[in-house]
């Protein structure tokens, strides 16, 4: 299983010069804490991700140091340059790579960087919860073949 095959391809996304409260405003929205921040890609009509915003950056950013976010960008308090995984990687380099950088969720991107999507761990659990139960069913099939097989 590789990334590509897990990921969310319905990704909200945001831009650098975007106003803060917008994009706390499109969180709230969309009921999601993390936007991608994107800039235009190498072919017309992709992007590429450029940074990433947290609904936990504009508390520790901005609340919790009082700051006007009237007054911010995203590009004032985004993390930039995120780390990001291949949608061709596996599912264990990515996880590897998520627990190395202490992070829950990394926009995917494709073979030229341009963004495919964003994986989070629950896609992650969604994904092995599936695996799981494949390999349980494989188990009853097994003894229901072998039960009428040898009465």
């Amino acid at each position: 299983m590789n990334v590509g095959q897990l990921c969310q391809s319905n990704v909200v996304t945001v831009r650098e010069f975007d106003e803060l409260p917008d994009a706390a405003l499109l969180m709230r929205e969309k009921h999601i804490g993390y936007l991608i921040v994107v800039e235009p890609g190498l072919e017309e009509g992709t992007f590429r991700p450029s940074g990433v915003l947290t609904d936990r950056d504009i508390v520790v950013s901005v609340v919790a140091k009082n700051a006007n976010p009237q007054s911010l960008t995203v590009g004032d308090i985004m993390t930039r340059q995120p780390v990001v995984v291949d949608a061709e990687d596996s599912l264990s380099d990515a996880l590897r790579e998520m627990r190395r950088i202490g992070v829950r969720r990394m926009p995917v991107v494709g073979p030229r960087g341009e963004l495919v999507g964003v994986l989070s761990l629950d896609d992650v659990l969604y994904g092995v919860a599936g695996e799981l139960q494949n390999i349980a069913a494989a188990i009853r099939s097994e003894q229901v073949i072998e039960s009428t097989l040898r009465p």
